[in-house]
Formats: C-alpha cells, sequence, structure tokens
C-alpha cells in the first residue's frame, strides 16, 4: 500500500527545483582542474567531499539566481541572518535527488563512522549524526549531461548549425537520394530508382505487359558519400594551463566532453580518443575526462603526438587528425632509453627538432593536425606555425572563451584554409 508524506510547507517547492540548472551552476566545481588552489602540493585529486559539494550548492542557490525573491526571503530571518537549519535540509534533499538521478554517488564506505552529535556554533548538539568524510563521485550520467549542456551552449553561440555527417565532394549510394540515378552495382545501397530501372527496361524492350526487367536496368539514387573521421584530442596538462591567473584547463574538459557528445549523437561512424601529454602522454577513457587535473608538469608535444599517431594508424576511417589543445611550447622529450629530458627555458633545439620529425611522420601518414592555442607568446606562435606549414592543417590562436566555438566549427564545416 502506498504512503504519502506531508512535512511542514517552508515557503520553498524544493521538487520543482531544476537539477538540470543546478548541475549547471556547478559545472565549474564539479569540473575542477586544481586552479583554485594550484600550489597546496600539486594535488592529484580534488576536494570531492560532501562538505565542498554543500557549500557549492548553497552558493549556487544563493548566488545564482537559482531562487526567487520570495523563496530567498523563506531562508533569511528578520535581521537578515541565513537560517541555517531550513537551509541545510533543503541541500539534504537536493543531493537526495541528484543520487536518485542518477547525476552523483556518495561513496558510503569513506565516510567511516560518523560522530555521534555535530556541535553547533553557539556549543549546543543537534544529535544529528555527522558524516564531513562522505565523498561524492559524479557519475559518468552526470559528466555526459554537462557535456550536452555545453554543447548546447556553443551550438547556440554559433547560430544556425546543421549537424550531420561529413561533406566531402564523392558521390556514394545512400537512404537520402540528392543526385542522379546510376546502375546497380555490386556493394551499393540497394535503394532502388524505380522510375529509372522502368524507364531502362521500357527503352529496352518497348512498352509491353509484364516488363521483362534485367540486372543491368537496375537504377539505385545517388547521395553525398559521406566519409567517417578518427579524432585524437590531445590535452595538454602541464601546470601552465592553470597559472597566470587563469583556468585554461577546465574549458579545455569541457569542450572535450561537448565533443563526445557531438560524436555520439550527430556523428555516429566517427571516433574519438583523447591523450594528455604532459613529462610524457597517456591515453585516457573519455568517461575519465572530467575528473582529470593539472600537475606539476612540463609539456611534451612529442610524445603526445607520437601516442595520438599510433591511435590513429590502427582506425579504419577515411579521414584522421588530431586536436591539440595548448598553452605551451614544448619543453620535455622522452629519450631512447626511456628518461624524460626537460629544458623549460626556450625553445630548446633538441626537443624543436624532433617535435617537428614527429609532426612531419604525421602528415606522411594522413594525418591532419589542428592546433588551438590558448597563449600568445612569440616563441609559441612560430612554433605553431611551423607545425602548421609541415603538416598543412590550421591553427588557431584563441582564448579559454572561443575555444569551443572554433573546435566545434572546426569539426562540423571541415574547412581546409590556414587561418593565423
Amino acid at each position: 500500500m502506498p504512503f504519502t508524506k506531508y512535512s511542514k510547507w517552508n515557503g520553498v517547492d524544493w521538487e520543482s527545483l531544476s537539477l538540470e540548472d543546478l548541475m549547471d551552476r556547478l559545472s565549474e566545481f564539479l569540473l575542477d582542474s586544481g586552479f583554485d588552489d594550484p600550489y597546496f602540493m600539486y594535488r592529484n585529486e580534488q576536494d570531492n567531499s560532501l562538505e565542498s559539494l554543500r557549500e557549492a550548492m548553497r552558493r549556487a542557490l544563493l548566488e545564482d539566481g537559482l531562487l526567487s525573491e520570495e523563496e530567498l526571503q523563506q531562508f533569511y530571518d528578520e535581521q537578515g541572518n541565513l537560517k541555517m537549519e531550513a537551509m541545510n535540509e533543503l541541500l539534504d534533499r537536493l543531493l537526495e535527488r541528484m543520487v536518485e538521478e542518477g547525476y552523483i554517488k556518495v561513496d558510503q564506505q569513506a565516510s567511516g563512522t560518523p560522530q555521534e552529535t555535530q556541535v553547533t556554533a553557539k556549543g549546543g548538539k543537534t544529535g544529528k549524526p555527522q558524516e564531513a568524510a562522505a565523498k561524492f563521485e559524479v557519475t559518468d550520467k552526470g559528466l555526459d549531461f554537462l557535456g550536452y549542456k555545453t554543447l548546447k551552449e556553443l551550438v547556440a553561440s554559433l547560430g544556425k548549425s546543421s549537424f550531420g555527417r561529413h561533406d566531402t565532394n564523392h558521390l556514394a549510394t545512400d537512404i537520402e537520394a540528392s543526385e542522379a540515378a546510376k546502375r546497380y552495382e555490386f556493394g551499393d545501397v540497394l535503394n532502388l530508382d524505380v522510375s529509372a530501372t522502368l524507364k531502362s527496361a521500357i527503352g529496352r524492350e518497348g512498352l509491353g505487359v509484364p516488363i521483362n526487367l534485367e540486372y543491368a536496368d537496375l537504377m539505385v539514387h545517388q547521395a553525398e558519400y559521406k566519409s567517417s573521421c578518427a579524432t585524437v584530442l590531445m590535452l595538454d596538462c602541464s601546470h601552465s594551463m592553470i597559472l597566470y591567473g587563469e583556468d585554461r584547463f577546465t574549458p579545455a574538459k569541457r569542450v572535450a566532453l561537448a565533443l563526445t557528445h557531438l560524436i555520439r549523437t550527430q556523428y555516429p561512424g566517427d571516433s574519438l580518443r583523447v591523450v594528455l601529454f604532459h613529462d610524457s602522454a597517456e591515453e585516457i577513457p573519455i568517461s575519465q575526462v572530467g575528473r582529470v587535473q593539472v600537475g606539476p608538469y612540463h609539456t611534451n608535444t612529442r610524445e603526445g603526438l607520437r601516442l595520438a599517431r599510433r591511435i590513429l594508424m590502427s582506425q579504419r576511417k577515411d579521414m584522421k587528425q588530431i586536436i591539440m589543445i595548448t598553452d605551451g611550447k614544448p619543453s620535455a622529450m622522452t629519450m631512447a632509453d626511456g628518461r624524460i629530458y626537460k629544458n623549460s627555458m626556450g625553445l630548446d633545439p633538441t626537443i624543436i627538432q624532433e617535435t617537428f620529425k614527429e609532426v612531419a611522420d604525421c602528415r606522411r601518414n594522413g594525418i591532419m593536425i589542428n592546433t588551438f592555442m590558448l597563449a600568445d607568446d612569440y616563441y609559441l606562435v612560430e612554433f605553431i606555425k611551423k607545425v602548421t606549414e609541415i603538416c598543412r592543417g590550421k591553427a588557431y590562436f584563441t582564448t579559454t572563451m572561443t575555444l569551443g566555438q572554433y573546435i566545434l566549427m572546426d569539426y562540423m564545416r571541415r574547412q581546409t584554409k590556414k587561418i593565423y
């Protein structure tokens, strides 16, 4: 027998609050790259305690317009002080909804044994168990939603865009007809052009009943040939990506999530792999992109390109490309014996020469390199210009505000001109 729970009305319909809007407001916190604390032991994990999440949610509710003025008034007394009990109750209910709907999951084991009571600011005890050590993790559904929201915002900023597969100058047989019919050949999509087929048979034998169809009479529709593309997204996670007063890595992660959502929903024949490059390079699962942080690393561009090239050579796609997002010049390379040579002073001739060799190898293997720069110092610009010249790719000198727009425009339009 179902039961209905009743609770005291506190002026806020918490069930009507949009979790999607709340997740959108929390995106910077959930995709934290270490920018808020760049020097604290170069931590490898973000602060994912429930207490930090509750604080981020409280700021979103009170400062980011999720609550109306009338609803906000319910959380303040006559003296303008925040009613912590009412706010905590709302946060608890929202956390429960986020877990139930699969946006986050809570690690109960991390909470340990809760303290018996929670001491208030005035020295009193609430009698409510405290689990300040409990941890949370954003689920794959939560990360996918953040990618969807980012993609929606970026597409809206581009204006009218027609999603679809990548256009080429070639023709092929397909379900959606757009060109003149052609004679059927073995292996074509059997999308018969009935009118052209009958016309061919009548022209051969004349008008009569029954019409005798032969193999040579079969005519099929033609459509524009749609190619598939294999893409490796190279993300620079060296320490410079969160220095100089700007978080450059979090926008890069948001674009990666958006690109993943775009490919899965609009370009199902394409593939996307993600490579992090720093002192060395490694491939990471797409599901882990939102959880990656920067570290105390140099920039081993050559090793990142080498790994990306190996990945792309294993893909059977018509087009192969590398999308490289970086803000620093190459400052490291992996030696033949596995040791990592580092030099962050200017452009080291040895590192640059080896990096150019890897760029040339990419070109010989038919791989285009499109570079998206988040910095504009002289040495870096000259390096990127040379990379673009060697691989005949494109270079975009952009900012964190326009990074996503440039990448999506490039991916969907497939332009071939250089942009400096």
